[in-house]
């Protein structure tokens, strides 16, 4: 009897774990998720090697999580070149909804996107993961203006999004804060620079806004 009841104890014991640990395990996204803010950056600053790299490091962070399924793309606007016309971020990020990690709605479409309708703030502009991105690094790269066009007072984007030193990049703030121009999401301020610590001077990493295109 005395056995048995070690036994049974250590069922009960193990049982508790088993249940504590899922308890504690990260919430997985919602499988509705078509926005995010990448929780890293690619390491090289603003040179995220075009929009094509930019894109995939989208792509990347979304399978990492289970969201591969989706076309994703880098809200990010880019000079012409000689391989392509200017490119506007509003254009290339498909026409929504856009659906966070916890499943709350972003914005219907692009209009509301880029209106004072947008419901983006610091407790809903998530992660991949569903993380809250700390206000240390509310720098985002956008090179836009609030409408989501092409930022054309000379260039905004580090070079096409290639370079990692000469240049400047216009940044959004996730948190909508910051005073000035700060309450913006996509059009807040130019960076410093266009290196890593350059864009870490102004509280940013390089990080990026994804939304599911398709």
């Amino acid at each position: 009897m005395i056995r048995g009841a070690h036994s049974a104890a250590a069922v009960v014991v193990l049982a508790m774990t088993m249940i504590d640990g899922v308890a504690q395990s990260p919430p997985r996204p919602a499988a509705t998720m078509t926005f995010f803010v990448t929780s890293t950056g690619r390491g090289f600053g603003a040179d995220l090697g075009g929009l094509a790299g930019a894109d995939a490091h989208c792509q990347q962070l979304a399978s990492t999580v289970g969201a591969g399924r989706h076309m994703w793309r880098a809200y990010l606007s880019a000079p012409s070149s000689a391989d392509s016309p200017a490119v506007n971020a509003r254009d290339r990020i498909g026409r929504g909804p856009w659906i966070n990690a916890q499943g709350i709605q972003i914005a219907a479409n692009v209009e509301e996107l880029h209106s004072e309708r947008v419901n983006l703030t610091r407790d809903t502009a998530l992660t991949e993961a569903g993380a809250q991105v700390a206000p240390t690094r509310h720098d985002i790269l956008t090179g836009s203006n609030p409408d989501g066009t092409l930022y054309t007072r000379g260039d905004a984007t580090c070079g096409g999004w290639t370079s990692l030193s000469e240049g400047r990049a216009m940044l959004g703030h996730h948190n909508r804060s910051g005073g000035g121009q700060g309450d913006s999401w996509n059009s807040a301020h130019l960076s410093r620079g266009c290196s890593q610590a350059a864009l870490r001077a102004s509280l940013g990493d390089g990080l990026l806004y994804c939304f599911a295109a398709d």
